[in-house]
């Protein structure tokens, strides 16, 4: 198929990518690179352009003969989204609809959408299934469930087939580094574990617990990390099963779930270095406990994540963050 990432230069949609270039398809990047990175994308794959810009999408749809979309362009910090909404209503919502009518008037019609645990919010049992209500407590989590009931109506409307993938927390790195390395890189930094391992390397004085009083066995929070590369085989077996009507809704997780202190002696054993530890408040909406049950997921797609251990998903991204502590800025300097 001849796919648009948008969104590909980032970081889940990066490594996306690279599946689905190595699965044989023929792939383009559509990104304006506001939080991406020039360097993440292959040569000659990148497209930039902004999503509510219809007639630069209708362009690029009409003339890469485009079959499916991934979309992966968003805004996805949930602190940002509660004191910034009109940003995530603006890029999460207005820019989604404006690229699913650019495809519905140039005869697109299958896209997996990149969506989030955050649309439960708060969850009334764990693990999660995808039964159990969506109550988002962020903006944030808001946007993509405004999104998935969209894809809905797209879907009985005009045929859409489309799979919303609502993934946990994505973590690590790339394990394949042909051809060339890829990683994590945010700014700033808002996943456990690079901010772990920027202590690690000496780039952060300490990390902070926030809350060490939640009913768990350690008494921080437990959330379930599933591998990027995971990420990735999900939503290329997505893609490869949309068919006209398909309106998928699954989770992406292990079923696992590590605690905040597991997290970070996971990043201890791995690194080898001292991390300095501070205990804090707790945030407000931080849930005790947020695990996915993905049986779904596995049934629909065939999927099974390879990565379940945390020290083989930590063991990954100290590899990128060790030899690459700038991200993509030294991957660009080197260029």
């Amino acid at each position: 198929m001849n796919v648009l990432v948008t969104g590909g230069a980032g970081y889940v949609g990066s490594h996306a990518m690279r599946r689905l270039l190595a699965g044989g398809h023929e792939a383009w990047v559509y990104d304006n690179l506001s939080t991406g990175h020039r360097a993440a994308v292959p040569r000659g794959r990148l497209i930039e352009g902004e999503l509510s810009d219809g007639e630069s999408l209708a362009r690029v749809l009409r003339d890469r003969k485009i079959d499916a979309v991934m979309h992966f362009a968003a805004s996805a910090l949930v602190g940002e989204s509660v004191n910034n909404p009109a940003l995530y209503y603006r890029n999460n919502i207005v820019a989604t609809i404006a690229l699913l009518e650019a495809m519905r008037n140039g005869g697109v019609w299958r896209i997996v959408f990149s969506s989030s645990c955050a649309t439960y919010g708060e969850p009334e049992r764990v693990p999660i299934d995808e039964n159990q209500r969506q109550q988002p407590v962020s903006p944030y989590g808001f946007s993509k469930l405004v999104v998935e009931h969209a894809l809905d109506d797209y879907a009985g409307a005009y045929e859409f087939g489309f799979a919303a993938l609502r993934y946990f927390n994505a973590a690590g790195a790339a394990a394949d580094w042909t051809p060339g390395p890829l990683g994590e890189h945010h700014e700033p930094e808002s996943h456990l574990i690079p901010l772990v391992l920027q202590v690690a390397l000496g780039q952060r004085k300490e990390i902070t617990i926030f809350g060490d009083d939640y009913p768990t066995p350690d008494g921080t929070c437990i959330r379930d990390y599933v591998h990027v590369d995971d990420l990735a085989d999900a939503h290329l077996a997505a893609l490869e099963g949309l068919r006209s009507g398909t309106a998928w809704k699954l989770n992406l997780g292990t079923g696992r779930g590590y605690s905040v202190r597991e997290v970070i002696h996971s990043c201890r054993r791995i690194s080898g270095r001292e991390i300095t530890v501070r205990e804090g408040p707790r945030r407000p909406g931080d849930p005790p406990e947020l695990v996915a049950d993905a049986s779904l997921a596995r049934s629909t797609l065939c999927w099974k994540p390879r990565y379940t251990e945390i020290d083989e998903i930590v063991q990954s991204a100290w590899r990128w963050h060790s030899t690459h502590p700038r991200g993509f800025a030294y991957v660009e300097a080197k260029a």
